[in-house]
């Protein structure tokens, strides 16, 4: 298929693959969730009855002392002791074949590009790390300096230029993730981004 760009009534042909899938939403939100969920540190511990110091002497006697029996002054029960249920480290990762994840991406770009929100750029060079610059080489292509901003490599002149730009972020194809895409109001690809990004996912 072609996608026409920004400006200059141009066209750059990208794989229906990739850009043409139908809308999964039962995919996309598995891989959305399981994105989430490898993020989260899973770090929360508290002490059970074994971890807690002290206790390795029973308190009383077995028998005839009147009082209930007791093992250890590390139990539960006792004020000090420790906790019942007790919290462990855990991994809430959840597991994505690498074919799903990389369906679940292009149903997103997909529908990114049905609902318009989807731009095609030309190609994107900056002289100098210059705000104004970048602001005006978007507007020269038809853009507002706003949304996020996809390039195919790692360019420190677009990166720092956009740090003065509210509203507009700016990502390398090898950094995205499904999250990032699901949120952004509107998707600059650069011409070389959409070639990465179509060698990645097709």
């Amino acid at each position: 298929m072609e996608l026409k760009l920004a400006t200059g009534g141009k066209t750059v042909s990208v794989s229906d693959a990739v850009f043409d899938r139908p809308f999964n939403q039962t995919l996309v939100h598995q891989v959305v969730t399981a994105y989430l969920a490898g993020g989260r540190a899973g770090t929360k511990a508290q002490k059970n009855r074994a971890a807690v110091r002290g206790g390795g002497k029973k308190p009383w006697r077995q028998k005839g002392t009147g009082r209930a029996r007791a093992g250890t002054i590390r139990s539960p029960l006792w004020s000090g002791g420790g906790v019942t249920f007790a919290a462990a480290p855990r991994s809430y990762a959840q597991k994505i074949n690498r074919k799903m994840y990389r369906a679940g991406m292009c149903a997103i770009v997909s529908e990114l590009r049905r609902q318009e929100r989807l731009v095609a750029l030309g190609d994107l060079t900056l002289e100098a790390r210059s705000t104004k610059g970048l602001i005006k080489a978007l507007a020269d292509q038809g853009c507002e300096a706003r949304g996020l901003l996809v390039v195919g490599e790692v360019d420190d002149k677009v990166g720092y230029s956009a740090n003065n730009i509210p509203g507009l972020d700016v990502a390398v194809v090898g950094a995205l993730d499904p999250v990032v895409l699901v949120g952004a109001d509107k998707v600059l690809f650069t011409e070389e981004a959409l070639q990465a990004l179509e060698g990645w996912l097709a």
